[in-house]
């Protein structure tokens, strides 16, 4: 596997093509709790998919939370290649956001850790305020959707490899 500069943009790298084509389509699993956060999130992960022509279906939960449930019931199924994890967690005045980072941090952890070949694109935004996540989840610059639907891919090469 080739090393990336961190600094090249996502129209600069090159993206895995699979050879034969990946027979199983990408799940992207999306939580929906800022809506406008996440049509961003997920604009960029279906189009970075779209690029590399890698099929995908779209599920959407309530938030965070759920993502790691979702991503375990579909890998139950064995229908998909690999995931991309989408939401945004942002900073209120309680504790709640360290416990729905902290959570849905480690329920992917886990999956990762325990479910035998499960490849999955962490794109779960964790920010203090509604402009980082909108910065964050910008289309024309860093749209973190798209980095965690690479990531995705580049696990699934990685496993073709192996």
């Amino acid at each position: 596997m080739r090393v990336i500069e961190r600094h090249k943009s996502r129209r600069q790298r090159q993206l895995p093509r699979f050879s034969p084509a990946l027979e199983q389509p990408v799940l992207i699993v999306t939580a929906n709790y800022y809506e406008d956060v996440a049509a961003r999130l997920l604009g960029g992960a279906r189009q970075l998919l779209e690029d590399a022509a890698v099929a995908h279906m779209c599920v959407d939960v309530p938030g965070a939370l759920e993502i790691p449930t979702a991503i375990r019931i579909a890998h139950h199924s064995n229908r998909f290649a690999g995931y991309v994890a989408l939401g945004c967690i942002i900073r209120g005045e309680t504790s709640h956001y360290d416990i729905v980072c902290r959570e849905s941090a480690r329920g992917l952890t886990l999956l990762a850790q325990t479910a035998p070949g499960i490849c999955i694109g962490n794109g779960i935004l964790t920010v203090d305020t509604p402009g980082q996540a909108l910065e964050r989840s910008n289309p024309r610059n860093a749209n973190k959707g798209s980095d965690a639907a690479e990531a995705a891919l580049r696990l699934i090469e990685l496993q073709r490899q192996l």
